[in-house]
């Protein structure tokens, strides 16, 4: 999560360049920016522009890419039939297919709850999830049922960098050069 208003070019996230003020000071309000979620943009944080309708879209196309790889991986098993390579190697390429599918399937779900410990880890399962892509797939559809993929944990990562910014925010007001040092207390006379 981002707690800059601006990005490095002077623009909003996700807005267009032409949005500034004739001043040229961006038209967002400053604090943290939601960060976008593939597919929806930022409309998952007030759930506007046709939030439901992408949600429905995105678990449509998913379950329909789903499909469509399912169909892709029977013509290549197919064509391993054909090569008549064996039982034995066939049975390794779709057990293979099935371990690979059920690990993506499990760490899409689990990136959509929260971040990865270990980004390192993440980059050395890239190529088996990319091999299990029927079950990321999967993953997205099922999701879309509750929530745009990833919004719940997005949502709450906006919500606590408000939070800071509003009480950073509250707690610096006025100009600490104005500030007048603390008066020295007098001894009592006794």
């Amino acid at each position: 999560m981002t707690e800059n208003s601006d990005t490095p070019d002077g623009t909003a996230p996700g807005a267009p360049e032409s949005g500034a003020t004739p001043t040229g000071a961006p038209t967002t309000a400053p604090g943290p920016q939601p960060e976008p979620i593939r597919f929806f943009g930022t409309t998952w944080v007030a759930h506007d522009g046709h939030y439901g309708l992408r949600r429905a879209g995105v678990a449509i196309g998913s379950l329909a890419a789903a499909v469509a790889s399912c169909f892709v991986l029977r013509f290549a098993y197919q064509g391993l039939e054909i090569a008549d390579i064996g039982s034995f190697v066939g049975m390794l390429v779709v057990l293979m297919f099935a371990i690979c599918s059920a690990v993506a399937f499990r760490k899409t779900w689990e990136g959509f709850s929260r971040r990865p410990a270990d980004p390192a880890r993440e980059d050395t399962l890239r190529g088996l999830k990319t091999i299990g892509f029927v079950g990321s797939l999967l993953a997205y559809f099922f999701r879309t049922f509750t929530e745009a993929p990833g919004e719940k944990l997005r949502r709450a990562e906006y919500e606590a960098a408000q939070v800071r910014f509003a009480k950073r925010r509250s707690s610096r007001t006025g100009n600490p050069a104005a500030r007048r040092a603390p008066k020295a207390k007098k001894p009592r006379r006794t």
